[in-house]
């Protein structure tokens, strides 16, 4: 079994938020003692982080879930509930994170980069929250939030410097082996890399002078094949590893039963331009290999042979000023401006159903998470909050008519609208259909007899 993944999924789940606790102070000596219900603590939130000591996604492939804890509930003496415990996810660095439908959320592509994958729900107050000069006496708090949860799409693209791009058993495994510490498994046959590997190769090491040399991530990408970038093989499972790196070394065969060393390159750039064109603007070193048992003539090319080591202190060499080159420019390019990113606003809207009208939005499902809707007081904190967002005028712009069922998370409830209030009046509830025309000289618009 492979140890190397580079695709798999996660399922986030944040906790619950705590409920809010309903109590009154009952103390000696202490007459009608007012609410001291303290608040439910908030869920935990589910965090990716980017390790540089996670090489791989291995251990999201059997198990995807992570789950953070819930809030504690709120208690009496205004004793609020402990907060739930984040859990905090390690990745590699280079995990890009799509969404179920492919649309890019986070690029985690430097160490110790932090996404939240899931929010916690946020705790419930309790009844001291809702005390005031008209509400001596609440007898209502509110319910916990649920916790986020979500299915994310995770996929690693390695930051190498350099990668090393040609055909199966061009000689890629070889060179990245006897240029730095690398042990990817090598064999005369093709394929033989099935995962990439990468090594770190120093150039210009002097003994007593270690400021002075060039250090750079050389990847090993495994062989492509003609059609690559039309997902044959595993062709875009290779080349997603390609779009990250500084320099292209582009390796062609120089052997008895390889192609002509043009053909080779011709196809390469083709399978790099379908892929992504901008790979071709990439700076690229093209050189031939095995010249030790060269056949074909590499004309202007340069050429090595990992096993005499002939030409590598040369390619090293050029490799290295080109990656020098390339953070100096990416250094230049980048700006001192502080980006400020905004949370984007979970709006309240309302849209048609079949059984009527719903209105979402996370504003909207928090204004009716009451523990009890029959008790007046919280119906009255309810349709005070729902007023406060405008949902009576959103659906009243939206086109809703009188008996329309409207829906607000659990809550469902007739709409009616008239001179005198709107749906979203809690003495509606109290009041049959029939009884409303009637105070209002429209009895004869009616049938007969409605129920609530």
């Amino acid at each position: 079994m492979s140890s190397f993944v580079d695709a798999a999924q996660l399922h986030a789940r944040a906790g619950d938020g705590g409920a809010g606790c309903v109590s009154f102070r009952r103390e000696a000596h202490v007459a009608k003692g007012g609410p001291d219900g303290g608040d439910g603590g908030d869920g935990g939130d589910v965090w990716l982080v980017a390790d540089a000591n996670e090489a791989s996604l291995l251990g999201f492939r059997d198990h995807p879930f992570r789950r953070a804890t819930d809030g504690r509930h709120g208690t009496s003496k205004r004793q609020h509930g402990a907060r739930g415990r984040d859990v905090t996810v390690a990745v590699p660095v280079g995990t890009v994170v799509s969404d179920q439908d492919g649309n890019v959320l986070v690029d985690l592509g430097a160490a110790g980069e932090r996404w939240r994958a899931a929010k916690g729900g946020a705790g419930g107050f309790g009844n001291a929250r809702f005390l005031s000069n008209q509400r001596r006496a609440p007898a209502f708090a509110e319910q916990g939030e649920r916790g986020e949860e979500n299915w994310l799409n995770l996929e690693l693209k390695l930051r190498a410097d350099v990668a090393l791009i040609g055909f199966p058993n061009v000689g890629k495994s070889t060179l990245i082996s006897r240029v730095s510490a690398a042990k990817p498994k090598i064999a005369d046959y093709p394929f033989t890399t099935l995962v990439p590997n990468l090594g770190v190769v120093r150039v210009g090491v002097r003994r007593g002078r270690p400021g002075e040399a060039t250090e750079f991530v050389m990847a090993d990408i495994p062989g492509l094949i003609e059609g690559a970038a039309e997902g044959r093989g595993l062709g875009h499972a290779f080349l997603r590893h390609v779009e990250h790196a500084r320099v292209l070394c582009v390796l062609l065969d120089l052997s008895e039963l390889a192609p002509e060393p043009a053909e080779q390159l011709a196809a390469l750039l083709h399978e790099l331009g379908s892929y992504q064109p901008a790979l071709l603007e990439r700076p690229r070193v093209v050189l031939g290999t095995k010249a030790d048992v060269a056949a074909h003539d590499p004309g202007e090319l340069a050429v090595i042979s990992s096993l005499t080591g002939e030409g590598l202190s040369e390619l090293l060499g050029r490799l290295a000023a080109l990656v020098d080159a390339s953070r100096r420019e990416e250094m230049a390019g980048a700006s001192d401006v502080e980006v400020l990113h905004r949370p984007v606003l979970d709006e309240v809207r309302v849209e048609r159903t079949a059984g009527g009208w719903e209105v979402l939005g996370r504003a909207a499902l928090r204004a009716v998470r009451f523990q009890d809707l029959t008790d007046d007081e919280a119906l009255a904190e309810m349709v005070s909050r729902l007023r406060a967002l405008g949902v009576d005028r959103l659906l009243h712009r939206a086109g809703v008519h009188d008996g329309d069922i409207v829906t607000v998370g659990p809550l469902s409830f007739e709409w009616w609208r008239d001179e005198a209030g709107a749906g979203l009046d809690r003495g509606h509830h109290r009041a049959t259909r029939r009884e409303r025309l009637a105070r209002h000289g429209r009895l004869d618009d009616v049938g007969g007899d409605e129920g609530e």
